[in-house]
């Protein structure tokens, strides 16, 4: 029997809507911003919103936050006894291994690969993905392994990417595609996209891409210790082990990165752990209050953002329900549907608009040699831009709306193995004066809406740019160019 999510009020589960209110306040507050959370509580969902032009229907990238997933489908192969997490990773791969791997490298268990206990001093990311072969897996045998496994934390997202070539090879499968039946669709998750290497084999460690409910739902699954309705998805003993202290990381500076480290889980203070992904993609579950809180995220500080959790949520929550109010519920629901990244604020119109209307202008190598140029017109705006990549044209909404599109150009900060193709992207600008418009470009599948701004005198523009996470080599770095 499928298990669905039911809809009520925070108050019907012991939730005060003012303990969700300061929540969202303090994560709108947070740089970057917040994309959209989902807080349950015994089962039920209890809030749930999204930052326009996010959406429930959209996945999100979850970058490390898939590392959680590939946990589980190391579990969900160990118990159909395909392997154990004692086995020597070696074994798994004697093609690819040095002919002297050295005493560390030969003891590395699959158990060191989940705790992050490789025995490596830095993460072994790098030298895959700058592997000219793309042979992943003999990059990750071929790094010097400096400890002996299991004595030291070392965050190494080759060492998950190395559990997916291992169930890949076990099962015959690509993770994504093992776990389906066993996870996915009895979750009530249609197929996903998770990126592959070179070889074609899921990175593990990141490339997952699910909408905010499903994160709510795994993480649900693993507060309810595996089991969905009436089936036990993934076994019990799994989710205890995966989620209990294996690695100590206290070496690290914040303290919910100080708490312990599972099997790909982070453990929390106050009881709780997560799984976790770069801007703040979020799984947190809370088994003291029987809660789990999913968060996708474009924020730098995600310390801070664990900090608002405790702070506003954890006291807040009672044991019983509290008595309802149609008053204070309805201000909650009219705050979560008015969500929205903020554009760039200014008028709709200006007389500069009409000058350079039409105009091409060309920036230099600097700014990859782009020739761009806008459109205004009795319909609104058009940004086209013209690079190696071919010519693009982006709607640019106004007045606070968002005019959605896809194209194949990227203002992206992080080049993922996805970067080919099309991509959803929104767009809404403003003239913040006379001379200059600036627009937000919103990949509503993404952490990403940095903001361009134009500036515009004469035949000179000059174009700077203005990420809210990432990107931090060009933020603010002005690129001008001149109109033929």
């Amino acid at each position: 029997m499928l298990q669905e999510l039911v809809r009520t009020s925070p108050e019907a589960v012991g939730i005060p809507s003012a303990a969700v209110s300061a929540l969202v306040e303090k994560l709108e507050r947070q740089e970057g911003g917040a994309h959209s959370l989902m807080l349950l509580r015994h089962g039920r969902v209890a809030a749930e919103g999204w930052w326009a032009p996010y959406g429930p229907h959209r996945p999100h990238m979850l970058f490390s936050l898939s590392k959680s997933f590939t946990s589980t489908a190391v579990g969900l192969a160990v118990a159909e006894g395909l392997l154990t997490v004692d086995d020597f990773v070696l074994s798994y791969f004697p093609d690819e291994a040095p002919a002297d791997p050295g005493l560390y490298l030969a003891t590395m268990r699959i158990r060191h690969l989940l705790g992050m206990t490789t025995g490596h001093s830095e993460d072994t990311l790098p030298a895959l993905l700058s592997r000219e072969d793309g042979n992943w897996r003999r990059a990750f045998l071929e790094c010097p392994v400096t400890n002996p496994p299991g004595s030291l934390f070392c965050y190494n997202s080759g060492a998950t990417y190395m559990l997916s070539a291992i169930v890949q090879q076990v099962t015959g499968q690509r993770v994504v595609d093992y776990v389906q039946p066993r996870l996915f669709e009895p979750l009530g998750i249609a197929a996903p996209r998770w990126d592959v290497c070179p070889a074609g084999i899921n990175t593990g460690g990141w490339g997952l891409n699910l909408r905010t409910e499903d994160i709510a739902r795994f993480g649900q699954l693993y507060l309810q210790e595996g089991r969905w309705g009436d089936r036990q998805l993934v076994p019990e003993a799994w989710v205890k082990t995966a989620t209990t202290f294996h690695s100590d990381n206290s070496m690290r500076e914040s303290p919910d990165w100080q708490q312990g480290y599972g099997y790909q889980f982070w453990m929390c203070r106050h009881g709780a752990y997560r799984g976790d992904g770069a801007f703040g993609q979020f799984c947190i579950v809370m088994p003291a209050q029987d809660a789990v809180l999913a968060l996708t995220s474009g924020v730098r500080d995600l310390q801070a953002v664990l900090d608002a959790v405790w702070e506003t949520l954890l006291p807040a929550m009672g044991n019983t329900p509290l008595p309802e109010s149609t008053t204070i519920e309805a201000a909650l629901d009219d705050q979560l549907g008015s969500l929205a990244i903020a554009p760039p604020a200014g008028a709709a119109a200006s007389p500069m608009a009409s000058e350079i209307s039409g105009r091409r202008f060309h920036l230099g190598a600097d700014a990859g040699n782009r020739v761009v140029q806008f459109t205004f017109d009795a319909d609104g705006a058009n940004y086209r831009v013209e690079d190696a990549l071919g010519t693009h044209d982006l709607p640019v909404g106004l007045d606070g709306d968002w005019a959605e599109t896809t194209t194949g150009m990227l203002f992206t900060p992080v080049r993922t193995l996805r970067d080919a193709g099309e991509h959803l992207v929104a767009c809404s600008g403003a003239w913040e004066d006379e001379h200059t418009f600036a627009f937000t470009l919103c990949y509503p599948e993404t952490p990403f809406h940095p903001t361009a701004r134009y500036r515009f005198e004469g035949d000179t523009l000059t174009m700077s740019l203005h990420p809210n996470v990432g990107w931090d080599d060009v933020a603010g770095r002005e690129f001008v160019g001149r109109a033929e």
